[in-house]
């Protein structure tokens, strides 16, 4: 035996040879223990000095150092016992100990916890990642990640769906972000793109006569990193489906792994095992968010009839000028401070808004510097459309839909961060579905793509063609979004596989059909030799593993991530490379001042 586990007392009156990591080391005179820890737990070593080879050796012991021990397991005396770790009742009285390398005093502290403050910070086990990964707790992430893993794969193949891997040197491709591009050394003046999405290449399967296709892929987008979000590199699970024309197929298709997840492999509860379906214009309109968090109400009030001629003219106002002015009552909101209450105007602030309206009902009154603005019957309304009640408050937005929409769902969940309503033992699932299928982008002014173009638009290529620019941010788009608990994990479409309406769909942005065929054409002339209709889906893994382990950081749950920042301080990445790499990729590096 050499693994150290709960099992090892099962050894007891057997002779092991076990080899790790010194955890600890005690001097007690007579006699010198020492905590050997390795990927399966830890066991306690007694070196006596009748044993003089070894105990001149634990006395040179010092934490880290890497070890093997031969000795004799033996229970430990009943008072001895230690309950803190699973070998605990036993002990292994040592005959022969060799040291295997020394360490040098460690750079980090891989003992502690967060809850305990003896962690050093985010940069410096990053910096030391291969150090972090010692502790337990990273351990344990490592093997459940491998795990889970096999759980999807177990899935995906018991349905007949066939793993197949697809390049990661590839084209670009319009997926949202921007690409990770790698210059050709071969041909001068172009270059490859790092795939965003596997999407090109699983359409093409399709095409192949492969029926069902997944992957575990390696995705690559220079994006912002985030809590939530890993710069550069992520996993996703990867699918799609040959000859299904309705999303729901799809939808219902991935449920049942889904719920495993959670259930059996994460030990959550499911809020509900019916997974309700929601239109982003309803989701959006309830919950502020294309993404919400059900584990709580607190959903959105439209005002907008109750107030269109109230006295107060910032609701007026903006319902006159094409507006809307919601709400949403949040229990037990009189405890707050004024200090707390500005927190949040400055949150609802950062998200558009000129400044946040509430009334507070206490103890039979309703206290607000705006009450006075409002009739008693437009009082009496909210209160009954909110379902206020004493030590409630009603928070209001008052702008266009969009702005409001935004500023309230901002505010729903940072209430609910603040009066813990977000349980952590509870998954709430939800499909998002009917997304727009173009959106105007204020900064370029002019429409785009909601998400990508190869979702199949409901509208017929007739009505495409006689769409005016306002009627095209009413097409909806075939398109489906998971979420758990507020994230977002997973997106997916039925495909457009008709080249007359990919065309079409360019066609609306201004595009001509040679600039389809030169992006997409590979995709376009494929379509033209009996492609079928299909539909899939990729789930993001890392976000899903993330809210089923507990974590609120995304970089907890990766072995190597790269900082908040988006730079490898392990590996000291990106880095400048030698100007005879650059000139043999055909390559100039200009800095900017």
């Amino acid at each position: 035996m050499r693994t150290i586990t709960k099992d090892t007392i099962s050894h007891i009156g057997e002779q092991v040879v076990v080899k790790g990591w010194v955890e600890s080391r005690r001097d007690h005179g007579g006699l010198i223990f020492i905590d050997i820890r390795d990927h399966g737990g830890i066991a306690q070593l007694v070196i006596q000095p009748e044993t003089a080879e070894a105990f001149a050796v634990a006395e040179q012991l010092r934490d880290e150092f890497v070890i093997e021990a031969t000795g004799l397991v033996r229970e430990r005396a009943e008072n001895l016992h230690n309950p803190n770790i699973a070998t605990g009742s036993i002990e292994i009285k040592v005959e022969t100990l060799h040291i295997l390398n020394r360490s040098e005093p460690m750079p980090i502290q891989i003992h502690g916890d967060a809850q305990g403050g003896n962690m050093a910070s985010e940069e410096l086990r990053l910096k030391y990642r291969y150090l972090d990964l010692r502790r337990p707790k990273m351990q344990d992430i490592l093997r459940k990640r491998a795990i889970y893993y096999k759980v999807m794969r177990d899935y995906m193949e018991g349905h007949e769906f066939v793993e197949v891997t697809t390049p990661i040197l590839a084209n670009s491709s319009p997926e949202g972000a921007r690409d990770f591009l790698v210059p050709s050394r071969v041909h001068a003046g172009t270059v490859y793109a790092l795939p965003q999405a596997p999407q090109q290449f699983k359409q093409l399967l399709m095409v192949g006569g492969v029926s069902r296709y997944y992957q575990i892929a390696t995705c690559f987008r220079d994006e912002d990193p985030r809590a939530d979000r890993l710069y550069g590199d992520f996993y996703q699970l990867d699918l799609e489906m040959s000859f299904v024309d309705d999303g729901e197929e799809v939808r219902t298709m991935m449920e049942p792994l889904i719920k495993q997840l959670v259930t059996d492999f994460g030990g959550k509860k499911l809020l509900s095992e019916d997974i309700p379906r929601l239109t982003y214009e309803d989701a959006m309109n309830r919950y502020g968010s294309d993404k919400p968090d059900l584990r709580f109400g607190m959903e959105l009030i439209d005002l907008s009839d109750t107030l269109k001629d109230s006295g107060f003219g910032v609701f007026a106002g903006a319902i006159r000028d094409g507006g809307a002015v919601k709400a949403i009552a949040v229990k037990g909101a009189a405890v707050l401070s004024r200090s707390q209450i500005d927190h949040f105007t400055d949150i609802a602030k950062s998200e558009g808004a000129g400044g946040l309206a509430y009334l507070t009902f206490d103890a039979g009154e309703i206290k607000s510097p705006i009450a006075k603005f409002l009739s008693l019957e437009e009082l009496e309304q909210i209160k009954q459309k909110a379902g206020a009640a004493d030590g409630d408050i009603v928070f209001f937005g008052a702008d266009k839909l969009p702005v409001v929409n935004k500023v309230l769902g901002r505010l729903r969940s940072e209430f609910a961060d603040h009066f813990k309503l977000k349980d952590p033992d509870v998954v709430a699932l939800a499909w998002i579905i009917d997304f727009p299928f173009y959106e105007w982008d204020d900064k370029a002014n002019r429409l785009d793509f909601g998400h990508n173009p190869f979702s199949m638009p409901k509208a017929s290529v007739e009505d495409l063609a006689a769409a005016s620019d306002e009627d095209k941010l009413k097409i909806v788009a075939d398109q489906y979004d998971m979420v758990m608990n507020g994230y977002e994990i997973c997106s997916g479409a039925v495909r457009n596989h008709n080249p007359d309406i990919m065309y079409q769909m360019f066609g609306g942005l201004g595009y001509d059909t040679a600039y389809v065929d030169t992006k997409f054409g590979a995709m376009i002339n494929a379509f033209k030799y009996g492609a079928p209709p299909h539909a899939g889906c990729a789930f993001g893994i890392d976000r899903i593993f993330m809210v089923l382990m507990g974590e609120e950081n995304i970089r907890e749950i990766v072995a190597f991530p790269k900082n908040g920042s988006g730079i490898d301080t392990m590996m000291n990445s990106p880095s400048v490379v030698d100007a005879a790499q650059l000139k043999e990729l055909h390559v100039q590096a200009a800095l900017e001042d």
